[in-house]
């Protein structure tokens, strides 16, 4: 069965991070759902560099429903739509609740999951400029964090996006899978499932 995913997106979403979490995810075949978390209920917005986005559905539409993962991109505006809105965050508890992923980047970690103290026991990063925003005993300055215990993956901005859509691969369907995405990308010698799994 393919694997669906949520990706809420809000005005003032990281453009470059929603495109590339959105692209590299369909390249693995995983049935993407992109959702407005805007309050007036808009499908098309501004992002945060005044790209044009348009979501497929309401995120209200798709509340009730499940996702193998739940993917929040960064932006600082789109965070706080994403902190101010009571239905993504139960959505978000909902998900934590039943062990499945959830993966946010840039400023989301800081702005929305702790502050709502979704994850209060979980290692994550962030953008550096919000790290003080995260206990320093939870904080990793790591390009991309995974906390296995809590099935929590965050990232730290636009430049670690392919690496965290990579990573969600690998989380979902093994690092073999990532391997095949990736490679024809012509990522990062770094990004490659490739020398590093044979070391």
């Amino acid at each position: 069965m393919t694997k669906r995913i949520l990706v809420p997106i809000a005005p003032g979403t990281e453009e470059m991070e929603a495109v590339t979490i959105i692209d590299i995810l369909v390249r693995a075949n995983y049935d993407v759902v992109v959702a407005s978390a805007d309050f007036s209920g808009q499908l098309t917005m501004k992002a945060s560099r005044g790209v044009t986005l348009t979501a497929d559905c309401k995120l209200v539409d798709v509340a009730d429903e499940e996702f193998a993962a739940i993917v929040l991109p960064g932006g600082l505006g789109g965070a706080e739509v994403f902190r101010d809105s009571t239905l993504l965050v139960e959505i978000v508890k909902q998900q934590k609740y039943d062990g499945r992923l959830v993966a946010a980047i840039c400023a989301t970690p800081a702005v929305m999951l702790e502050h709502h103290q979704l994850y209060p026991k979980a290692i994550m990063t962030c953008h550096p400029s919000l790290q003080e925003r995260i206990p320093e005993q939870r904080w990793r300055n790591r390009r991309v964090t995974f906390d296995v215990n809590h099935n929590l993956l965050t990232s730290q901005g636009p430049g670690t996006a392919l690496e965290f859509a990579i990573e969600i691969i690998a989380q979902l369907s093994g690092k073999q899978r990532a391997k095949e995405v990736a490679l024809p990308l012509i990522p990062l010698p770094q990004l490659h499932y490739d020398k590093q799994e044979e070391a």
